[in-house]
């Protein structure tokens, strides 16, 4: 009798075929689709880290990032991970165990911040809306006034309700009552107006993934001179790198070696300390992605996500479609739909997604099975995509029982890119 073959006997190819993922248009909340440009980068041999040609690559980084967040911050970098690993750094070397934050929250990514300072051993006080809904500026003020943090924290564009929170006036409030300011913008950078100095943020951080038109696993961060003074005085190095004349911080250590902002910033400082590996292809994309936003000229991207954000709110209203949220606040990039009574939100994102290859996305907790949520982001937000969106939706949700009037969301969406409404 003939046994089969182990597993461990098979050739690769009798289990596993070539990776040919389906072509499918990303437009929910994010990820989005790669620029080809990016996806080109991102294919350049490897470079040694400590190689001089890389060690520019990582300079010209800098200084692309520099005028994407629109800062002058020396301290404006790459950290090797996605969104998240950008979010945990900033909070875990800007926090020390005792030290009292204030989180805004108005959706799931505000309770991530929460969860985050928790495990910085920090002391949490909460300022939330209604998810739908986003903050004054007199509750904020009244808040830092009254609690005094080390740090407030807070999500630029919460992409589970598809709010923005507006930044303008925060940076100056703590300012006043001496307070460092964390803001994640990884749903919002280059896709909406984010200028770092003029709104006087600390520490703000995002990913490649949304509206910048690159894959997940590398992550801009910018750094004031307060927020760096602050972090270096925890500066704690490896005994294995450290040179002999660089003074350590008198503060507590950071509560992680490869999230500790100090190392890293002495990475990609001049002295090149030797915290990582720093990812080539990670960085080249990272890299290209900022070409590619300041090519276009960020206030030619902004008018194109806020374009095509209008052009998708009336396309939707005219399919008779209610809208989740304040309107007046609604991210430029991400645009949330109330699921229509009687209607099954996963059998028609599944259908979207089998006849149509287009991606739509759902939401979480309170909005779980109540709302689709629909992006219009970096390389994704353009015309055709809008439309061929609006169309699929259109076809989807007559085939599930819900009466739409044929090309009324496409004949609505083409009036605001001809200038009609």
């Amino acid at each position: 009798m003939t046994k089969n073959p182990s597993p461990a006997q098979m050739p690769v190819s009798a289990f596993y075929g070539e990776i040919d993922p389906p072509q499918r248009l990303l437009m929910g909340p994010g990820p989005a689709n790669v620029h080809p440009r990016v996806l080109r980068a991102m294919s350049a041999q490897m470079l040694g880290q400590f190689d001089p040609e890389f060690t520019v690559y990582m300079d010209e980084t800098m200084a692309l990032y520099r005028q994407v967040f629109q800062t002058d911050n020396h301290w404006t970098m790459l950290i090797d991970g996605t969104a998240r690993a950008a979010i945990e750094a900033a909070l875990v070397s800007l926090i020390a165990p005792d030290d009292l934050v204030l989180v805004l929250r108005f959706g799931r990514f505000g309770l991530l911040l929460t969860e985050i300072v928790q495990r910085c051993g920090g002391r949490i006080e909460a300022l939330d809306a209604p998810w739908g809904e986003v903050l004054s500026l007199d509750q904020i003020e009244e808040a830092v006034r009254r609690l005094r943090p080390k740090v407030l924290a807070v999500v630029h564009g919460d992409t589970s309700t598809t709010m923005a929170q507006p930044l303008d006036g925060i940076g100056a409030i703590c300012r006043k009552y001496d307070c460092l300011t964390y803001v994640d913008a990884t749903a919002t950078l280059s896709g909406m107006d984010l200028n770092v100095d003029r709104l006087g943020l600390d520490v703000v951080t995002a990913g490649l993934q949304k509206c910048l038109g690159g894959p997940a696993g590398s992550a801009p961060i910018t750094i004031s001179p307060q927020a760096a003074e602050a972090i270096f005085h925890r500066r704690h190095v490896e005994k294995g790198i450290a040179p002999a004349d660089l003074k350590p911080g008198n503060g507590p250590m950071i509560r992680s070696n490869y999230l500790d902002l100090a190392m890293i910033m002495d990475y990609w400082s001049e002295r090149r300390l030797n915290h990582h590996t720093e990812s080539a292809t990670m960085l080249y994309g990272a890299r290209e992605c900022a070409r590619v936003a300041l090519q276009e000229g960020l206030a030619n991207r902004f008018r194109r996500h806020d374009q095509a954000s209008r052009a998708m709110v009336a396309g939707l209203q005219a399919m008779g479609l209610t809208l989740f949220g304040d309107l007046s606040n609604k991210m430029s990039n991400v645009t949330g739909i109330e699921i229509p009574s009687g209607i099954d939100g996963e059998k028609l994102r599944g259908l979207m997604r089998d006849d149509f290859q287009i991606e739509i996305g759902s939401s979480f907790g309170p909005l779980k099975g109540r709302i689709w949520r629909i992006g219009a982001m970096g390389y994704n937000c353009h015309k055709h995509n809008v439309l061929i969106t609006l169309c699929a939706l259109e076809t989807t949700l007559r085939k599930t029982g819900y009466g739409v009037t044929a090309g009324a969301g496409a004949d609505s969406a083409l009036s605001v890119y001809d200038g009609q409404a």
